[in-house]
């Protein structure tokens, strides 16, 4: 697993041993980026289910402003910071041990991109993009990258927000949801 391109291009990345987290492939995280590419520069990132940090990274080595890497396991946690260290992007990053939901309860910031990847069978993906509508944590003109399962259905979100396109990598899906922008 390496970061794709930017600043930390090349930079392998550290993996959790064992099963319980499943990184996402190095096809549809090309993908994934390929669809944000124009939307990363700048932008305040949050990776919900950090896992490795691996979206969350490779969106700093491609200019995001600030990431903050957010995972209720311990050990994967100290995996990101081992990765957001060795990237060179600690300055840039927040790190936040914490179940997603109690995170999302306390977010005081906007954000202009949002990865989720949570576990396939946790249910976790829906009720995080319930809560995030909810709670309007998404920037004017952000954008949310879920990936799921290709059989899984997400739902419509309340305006602003609207479901966008999805991307199929085999068994995978990767998709959109964006924000319109506040009205001036």
């Amino acid at each position: 697993m390496r970061v794709i391109t930017g600043t930390a291009r090349g930079r392998k990345l550290e993996e959790l041993p064992g099963l319980d987290t499943r990184p996402t492939t190095s096809r549809v995280k090309e993908g994934m980026f390929n669809a944000v590419q124009f939307d990363i520069e700048g932008r305040r990132v949050l990776d919900l289910f950090a896992g490795t940090g691996q979206l969350g990274i490779e969106a700093l080595s491609r200019g995001a402003a600030r990431c903050d890497f957010v995972d209720s396991a311990p050990a994967a946690l100290k995996v990101v910071r081992r990765n957001v260290e060795a990237c060179g992007f600690s300055d840039r990053a927040g790190l936040y041990q914490r179940d997603f939901s109690a995170f999302l309860d306390r977010a005081g910031e906007r954000y202009g991109l949002i990865f989720l990847d949570p576990p396939y069978a946790s249910g976790a993906l829906e009720n995080a993009l319930e809560r995030i509508a909810a709670i309007d944590i998404l920037a004017g003109n952000g954008i949310i990258v879920c990936e799921a399962p290709v059989e899984r259905i997400l739902p419509s979100l309340p305006g602003p927000y609207e479901k966008g396109r999805e991307y199929r990598y085999g068994k995978t899906k990767v998709t959109l949801y964006r924000r319109r922008a506040d009205p001036s």
